[in-house]
């Protein structure tokens, strides 16, 4: 007999909510198989199973509270069930997105299942199927696309036949672990029908909840969500950290502060003849939160300046193409300027920390993030150490990381754990902006368009290749002293680069 028990949940972190169990008791397991979701205030974790083996009992319920060391449930040997495990301890809510009733894959069908979609994201949407019911399918061709909040998610088929059954069609929320089709591997099952259109989800009842989870709670105390009318689709109809999240993304009446406006106002309009109404994603809803909530949180003020970037142009121009022969990637301005912002983190560290609570967090590490704008909104994929890059590495690393950014292959570990960031908008032809900052992160530096400009020279009037530099950061942190210490360290770094050399 294993225990299976509540991990450690982080610093600060003393306790968490059951949020959903994977397996029901009799259910056979796999060791490393995720068996419950956790959520806690800062993000969901995965409890997998610690051996192969029978779930025999469930002895914390979904929507519970626990903490590190609770057993929350027990594996015994193959088949073995406890009797002391009633399958009714798991009390799963009618509204569970996982099809408890669909039969499992026999014979020649395979299931196709949602998979782990990365840390703290819970679900995702279906956004678009290659391939329709009844079709042939090859072993490792994608089948489908799954939107969540930060990346999108490739499903392949796991082996050839033909694809029998589309259990979740377009736009449909799914977990992980949740079958979402079936593919026939010997041409015996062909489907009768293409899949129906996804159906809106009913309503649960609406029950209040006097507690409310650690997540939902920090969600409440950030945003001042009004979770009185929100329909929780947990257990006893408690709130879940996706309930809130989707009040934020789409507010009700109920769950926003209290409105004076009739209730006509507050719905939404008719779409003329030459309009288009088109839901937002999943990222764009995430982008929009995450501004919201960046602006809310930090006290934000934007610093400029402006560097003169002659010499910079000019050691580009001179060895852009040994550069390029050498190091098989081209010479931009955007290595420059990760070596300048290094070097002004190291001198300024306030802006490479970020704030917990009543704490400061330092850090001793210099990972950048670049945004990249796609198709589907902008991303910030992460480069690390760059202290420790090369100009050619940096080049190299950007490079790959915005073409992974456009393909839409990023993995969330791309996405997380960037100390500051840098955005380009002169790329569009920006001239001045006030970028807003990349929560926990206290400070972001927008580059903008290098244009001609008359400069004063040595009592000579002249035109100079000049670019605006904006500093955005937190002033709860940052004083305006050290913001702009650091953005004429940037400065001084671009416009001497032998800096980089001598590291002065």
């Amino acid at each position: 007999m294993a225990d299976i028990l509540t991990p450690v949940l982080g610093e600060s972190v003393a306790e968490a909510t059951i949020a959903k169990w994977t397996k029901k008791p009799g259910d056979a397991v796999k060791k490393d198989e995720i068996l419950v979701e956790l959520e806690t205030d800062k993000v969901s974790l995965e409890v997998a199973a610690p051996a192969d083996g029978t779930l025999t009992e469930i002895l914390a319920g979904e929507g519970d509270t626990v903490v590190p060391g609770t057993v929350l449930g027990r594996i015994g040997g193959a088949g073995e069930v406890a009797a002391a495990a009633p399958a009714a301890k798991v009390d799963t809510p009618a509204a569970a997105p996982a099809p408890a009733a669909a039969p499992a894959a026999s014979g020649a069908l395979l299931d196709v299942k949602t998979p782990v979609m990365g840390e703290s994201v819970a679900e995702g949407a279906i956004s678009r199927w290659a391939k329709k019911a009844g079709e042939a399918v090859k072993k490792d061709e994608i089948l489908v696309e799954i939107e969540t909040d930060k990346v999108a998610v490739e499903v392949a088929s796991p082996a050839d036949g033909t694809l029998a059954e589309i259990v979740a069609a377009d736009g449909a929320t799914v977990t992980p672990g949740q079958v979402i089709a079936r593919i026939s591997t010997d041409g015996s099952v062909v489907a009768a029908a293409p899949a129906p259109a996804p159906a809106a989800a009913p309503a649960p009842a609406q029950k209040a909840s006097d507690h409310l989870s650690p997540a939902v709670n920090r969600i409440v105390s950030e945003t001042g969500l009004n979770t009185a009318g929100i329909a929780g689709s947990g257990k006893d109809g408690r709130i879940t950290k996706g309930d809130a999240l989707a009040a934020l993304s789409n507010p009700a009446p109920t769950a926003i502060a209290p409105v004076t406006t009739p209730a006509a106002q507050i719905a939404p309009r008719e779409v003329g003849p030459r309009e288009e109404r088109v839901k937002m994603t999943r990222l764009r809803q995430t982008i929009a939160r995450r501004l919201k909530e960046s602006q809310s949180t930090a006290a934000q003020l934007t610093t400029f300046n402006e560097v003169d970037m002659t010499t910079v142009m000019s050691l580009r121009n001179t060895y852009k193409d040994a550069f390029e022969k050498r190091h098989g990637v081209k010479l931009g301005f955007m290595s420059f300027f990760a070596k300048a912002v290094v070097a002004a983190l190291k001198d300024i560290p306030a802006v490479n920390a970020e704030i917990d609570g009543t704490d400061i967090i330092y850090k001793n590490h210099y990972d950048l993030g670049i945004a990249v704008g796609t198709e589907k909104g902008l991303v910030v994929p992460v480069l690390r150490d760059v202290d420790t890059l090369s100009l050619a590495g940096i080049e190299k690393g950007i490079a790959g990381l915005g073409k992974q950014a456009r393909d839409g292959t990023l993995s969330l570990d791309q996405l997380q754990g960037g100390t500051f960031t840098i955005t380009n908008g002169g790329i569009y032809g920006s001239l001045m902006s006030t970028p807003i900052l990349n929560m926990p992160q206290v400070g972001i530096l927008g580059m903008h368009n290098i244009v001609q400009r008359p400069m004063v020279v040595n009592g000579q009037i002249v035109a100079r290749p000049m670019m605006y530099l904006a500093l955005s950061y937190d002033h709860r942190i940052v004083d305006g002293k050290e913001a702009v210490t650091f953005l004429v360290r940037i400065k001084e770094g671009l416009e001497d680069p032998q800096r980089f050399i001598l590291d002065v």
